[in-house]
């Protein structure tokens, strides 16, 4: 299928969810500039309500729904940052926000989705999940799908056009995380119909190449993710998210697990910002491509998200000896 969300469709979501999420910062950053290289910016999207993207793209979503689909609730399928986002959207619009979550969730996701005002509801896994969902759906529930919907992804595309316009100039080398391919998505839409020749590049863990497998087989693959960044690990990429893929991104490059704890240690010591290992990672994919840089270039990473426990980082620490 073509990839159907425009930068059109992106500059329309931007108005309709202003004031209702953070403009992030976008900054430069002297220590990244120096351990790669070239200039060095980043899109502090970990300091977003709810603590990751995911609420740009949820809001863009529910603002679109008519009184009496919000009257009905909504329902998805997350363990992660998503499910955070669209319990804390729905409260604010006086909807219901039942999220099913594969039973594996860690407890933090799970506490800060309730904290967030969403009705929790554990499943065997993914799959089983999805399925109930569809149930719900034909109940008359919303099914809020957490990358595969045109206005989820024309929502987080808004963070492209923030980043064009915040960074002071030409960006050269953008890289950005993958999970099930919504942000990556959107955001390429964003950046490249401003900037046809800046360069994507996607960013996936070992043990969570949703996107990677499903390019290699032509389709989309299920998997069973294994990687410690838990919020990359969709079961699933789509048509829909893969035609983005091979739309906009250069490459996606693989990091272990270990380089993305590393890096998070290294932005919290010496950025002082919390990240979580899904938007770790770009720092570590960003140094694996230093030496394709060219002098005078311009590279931006987004940090898409800081919802980790502090206990899991320590464990992380001794585990890959960080």
């Amino acid at each position: 299928m073509p990839f159907d969300v425009t930068l059109a469709d992106i500059q329309a979501a931007a108005g309709r969810i202003a004031g209702k999420v953070r403009r992030t910062p976008t900054y430069y950053s002297a220590g990244l500039s120096e351990r790669l290289g070239v200039e060095t910016w980043v899109k502090v999207e970990s300091l977003q309500l709810g603590g990751s993207f995911k609420v740009r793209g949820c809001y863009n979503k529910l603002m679109g729904l008519s009184e009496a689909e919000l009257k009905r609730g909504v329902v998805t399928v997350s363990g992660g940052n998503h499910a955070i986002a669209v319990s804390l959207v729905a409260r604010s619009m006086g909807a219901r926000a039942l999220v099913l979550m594969p039973k594996a969730t860690p407890a933090l996701n799970i506490q800060l989705t309730q904290q967030a005002g969403g009705e929790v509801e554990l499943c065997e896994d993914s799959v089983a999940a999805f399925a109930k969902a569809e149930d719900y759906a034909r109940q008359g529930m919303v099914h809020v799908h957490s990358y595969d919907d045109p206005a989820i992804i024309a929502g987080h595309g808004t963070l492209g056009l923030e980043l064009a316009a915040d960074a002071g100039g030409r960006l050269d080398h953008v890289f950005v995380s993958i999970g099930g391919g919504g942000l990556s998505a959107g955001v390429g839409a964003a950046l490249k119909g401003l900037d046809p020749a800046v360069r994507l590049h996607g960013v996936e863990t070992e043990g969570a190449t949703t996107m990677t497998q499903a390019l290699a087989a032509g389709q989309p693959v299920a998997i069973r993710p294994t990687s410690i960044a838990r919020t990359l690990g969709a079961p699933f990429a789509t048509e829909r998210t893969m035609a983005a893929a091979r739309q906009f991104l250069e490459e996606i490059v693989l990091v272990s697990d270990a380089e993305a704890v590393r890096e998070l240690v290294w932005v919290l010591q010496n950025g002082r910002v919390l990240l979580e290992p899904a938007a770790s990672c770009v720092v570590a994919a960003a140094l694996a491509r230093k030496e394709t840089f060219r002098p005078g270039e311009r590279v931006c990473l987004v940090l898409c998200g800081s919802n980790v426990a502090l206990d899991d980082i320590a464990r992380w620490r001794t585990e890959f000896a960080v």
